[in-house]
């Protein structure tokens, strides 16, 4: 055998070297160019000059707008959270035994999830259309109230909230039932010998020891709302009438950054969306020793 010329601490500094790479280019060094554009000012054709906490006082300044937006996306947020509960049901219907074709609905809820979010918000801003969309059609039919649903400011960021909690179901489904096939099935038998009905063992037996699945993707589904642009932009649209009134934090930093060109007033509004999503996610790891039980 050839002798080692390498010894072990050098292999391990090569291979931790190409994912450490990647972490400093791709996440450090912009973050930190990021901090520093929110200093300065310029253009991108004349370059930037770091000048201060002018940027923050202009974002303070017209602070109606950014309140609005971080409004919007907590809103937004807690909309989509509801749609855990609502996934937990139909994993715990799903994990029945004896159902037939559990793969096939399974994969049928995951498909939203690789689906691209343009070609989703397309369809379903024609199903919201208020002239000839799909819902209104079906409302009518039902002599139920039909209205113009993403174009009204009383109902855009709703109805856009539906959509996303559509497009995660995939993804929570897939680790809450993960989760419940870890769940001992010895307990809910002996729930069920002393007489506790399937709400009662799901409730009492099944609900506890899935908290730390619930936690996960509880986490995820706020971190990825306080982040939704895309489905905001497709479905509004720049001149819809609902948009001042329906703009996220994330839509709110595309306009300045790249439609008025103020990319230091954009770094200001990127690093205020990384303090609420720090703050968000830290109060929720605060807040699950509460109720999460881990077994």
């Amino acid at each position: 055998m050839r002798p080692n010329r390498y010894p072990d601490n050098a292999w391990a500094a090569i291979l931790l070297a190409v994912p450490f790479g990647g972490l400093v280019i791709f996440y450090l060094w912009p973050l930190l160019r990021t901090v520093l554009l929110s200093f300065s000012e310029g253009t991108a054709f004349t370059g930037y000059t770091i000048t201060g906490l002018g940027n923050w006082q202009r974002l303070f300044e017209n602070g109606d707008d950014v309140w609005r937006a971080l409004v919007n996306t907590l809103v937004y947020a807690a909309i989509v959270l509801l749609g855990v509960p609502i996934a937990m049901v139909i994993a715990a219907l799903l994990h029945q035994r004896g159902l037939r074709g559990r793969s096939f609905y399974r994969t049928l809820y995951f498909v939203p999830v690789v689906t691209m979010p343009v070609a989703v918000a397309m369809v379903w801003r024609y199903i919201y259309n208020g002239d000839f969309g799909l819902l209104n059609e079906v409302l009518d039919a039902v002599g139920g109230p039909t209205r113009a649903w993403v174009a009204d400011p009383d109902t855009a960021l709703y109805a856009v909230a539906v959509v996303g909690i559509w497009m995660a179901l995939g993804t929570n489904l897939i680790i809450l039932a993960a989760g419940l096939e870890a769940v001992p099935q010895t307990l809910e038998e002996a729930a069920m010998l002393d007489g506790a009905g399937p709400v009662r063992r799901f409730l009492s037996v099944t609900v506890p020891l899935l908290t730390p699945s619930i936690f996960l993707v509880s986490v995820l589904s706020v971190i990825g709302s306080l982040q939704m642009f895309d489905l905001l932009f497709i479905m509004l649209g720049r001149t819809n009438p609902a948009l001042a009134d329906s703009k996220t934090i994330v839509y709110l930093f595309y306009e300045e950054a790249f439609v008025r060109n103020d990319r230091p007033l954009g770094a200001v509004i990127a690093l205020v969306t990384l303090v609420v999503t720090l703050a968000v996610t830290a109060v929720q790891f605060r807040l699950q020793r509460r109720w999460v039980t881990y077994a």
